[in-house]
């Protein structure tokens, strides 16, 4: 599937940032977790939002959400896996479909939690973060699934349909791969199950993982004052560009964000127009 600009996370920034491009006559899709996943969705009462102030996270998310759909705004729920840059596009993989955009605006929020010890040296080795991609080459197996997410059990279920052998682990806060080049065992919490593959089912990846090349400051992504990253066509906003972690920060970097990568896809298009 083709778009003008993606939008990788359905939050405050996201979806500002989409209702903006929009507003600039882009086509715009945003790939995202169910809203229940969203941090904001817990908050019981949101005081700081100017002009609602005790309104529910829920609530804001909703009529966001809603507001985005009415605007013509596409949604695909997912989680974005791989990103690279071809040919001025950029291609983004999303479970096993791939999806190319003119433009990306990255909005998935902060990614929690380091990674695990082994879990890097046995990426595509044993350890995956999508049982629905690579399911198959484990059909029959031992495997582990880590899961922090709340669909994550459905992964998990998805791989006991292929006869596959499932330990769940619900959220572990320690975990150690091992391994001698291919995975062989994991320990998470104390527990130790054999298996020959690991799936870690983390609701964002991280930003240096996603855009390989993307530059960081103190672990959030560097942009400038349009929200432009150092990779060309890469735009970031919210909660992955640093503090203060709030909905109106948020959503204020998404505006500027959506507009900047509108006007790049514009630019884009009038160079190619020239040439052509």
């Amino acid at each position: 599937m083709s778009c003008e600009i993606l939008v990788i996370g359905g939050g405050p920034a996201g979806l500002s940032a989409a209702i903006n491009a929009r507003a600039r006559g882009r086509s715009v899709l945003v790939v995202s977790n169910p809203l229940e996943e969203n941090p904001l969705w817990r908050a019981e009462k949101v005081e700081n939002y100017l002009g609602m102030p005790g309104r529910s996270g829920a609530g804001l998310l909703r009529e966001m959400r809603s507001h985005a759909e009415r605007d013509g705004v596409e949604f695909l729920s997912g989680k974005a896996l791989t990103a690279m840059a071809v040919s001025g596009s950029w291609y983004v993989s999303v479970g096993s479909d791939m999806y190319n955009a003119r433009a990306v605006i990255l909005a998935a929020g902060v990614s929690r939690g380091k990674k695990f010890p082994g879990e890097a040296e046995h990426l595509g080795r044993g350890v995956s973060y999508c049982a629905t991609c690579d399911g198959m080459l484990y059909r029959g197996k031992a495997v582990a699934v880590l899961g922090y997410t709340d669909t994550a059990r459905k992964e998990a279920d998805f791989l006991r349909g292929l006869g596959c052998s499932v330990t769940y682990f619900n959220n572990p806060r320690t975990c150690e791969i091992r391994g001698d080049g291919q995975v062989s065992s994991v320990t998470c919490d104390g527990e130790t199950a054999e298996v020959e593959g690991v799936f870690i089912l983390r609701p964002t990846a991280a930003p240096g993982d996603l855009f390989p090349g993307l530059t960081l400051e103190n672990g959030y992504v560097a942009v400038d004052r349009k929200m432009a990253t150092n990779l060309p066509g890469l735009f970031a906003a919210g909660d992955c560009t640093g503090g203060p972690l709030q909905v109106s920060k948020a959503a204020g970097e998404g505006l500027i964000a959506g507009q900047s990568a509108a006007a790049y896809v514009a630019d884009l298009l009038r160079a190619e127009k020239k040439q052509g």
